[in-house]
């Protein structure tokens, strides 16, 4: 069964841009606790661009679709969040290239998204990282029917908790050592978004 259609994917994105939107605050007050305090904007920035571009283009395959997402992220996003939401979009789009999206894809798909962070991050599981809920939501799927989208994001929710008291280690939170525990990392917030952004629109058609 075709999990994602070129449709669906062309909403994901749409969806994804609206809650960086809704949340671009809530993204800025994380961040600034533990990093930059750009990420809400560099988000919305990014998936405004994703949306205005794809909004042009008619596409023949879900591959596309988040190849174009990829590419825009890595040219208009600044700082770690662009390269990383970048790889890991890019190597969806590859693990799903010539491929209807069917569960095994969609599995695959997110694995390889995975191990792009991991490779572009130099991120393990634990380093209060949007690695981390990106590995979990790999790990749920490979243990749970593909299509159990409400545990999907219940694992993200959990994951993001679970940051809070983790003493971050790469990035700009690693300066603050010991302090960066009792803050929710800001990549997982957003990466949650990005979760349920595409559990809405799988839901919708479901």
């Amino acid at each position: 069964m075709i999990i994602l259609t070129v449709d669906q994917a062309v909403e994901w994105m749409k969806e994804i841009q609206k809650r960086m939107d809704e949340h671009k605050e809530q993204l800025t007050v994380l961040d600034q606790a533990i990093g930059d305090g750009d990420h809400g904007i560099n988000m919305t920035r990014g998936f405004t661009e994703v949306t205005a571009k794809i909004h042009h283009v008619n596409y023949d395959s879900v591959s596309d679709v988040l190849k174009s997402a990829a590419m825009t992220l890595m040219a208009k996003v600044g700082g770690a969040s662009g390269p990383l939401y970048g790889t890991a979009f890019l190597k969806m789009s590859v693990a799903m290239q010539g491929k209807d999206v069917d569960e095994h894809v969609f599995k695959q798909a997110i694995k390889e998204a995975v191990d792009g962070i991991h490779s572009r991050g130099k991120a393990d599981f634990g380093e209060k990282t949007m690695y981390d809920v990106w590995s979990q939501v790999a790990d749920f799927l490979e243990e749970e029917e593909v299509n159990d989208w409400g545990g999907m994001v219940e694992v993200c929710q959990a994951t993001i908790e679970d940051t809070r008291e983790m003493i971050a280690t790469k990035g700009r939170a690693s300066y603050l050592k010991e302090r960066s525990k009792g803050h929710v990392d800001p990549g997982s917030m957003s990466s949650l978004y990005i979760f349920e952004a595409l559990v809405e629109v799988l839901e919708l058609e479901g």
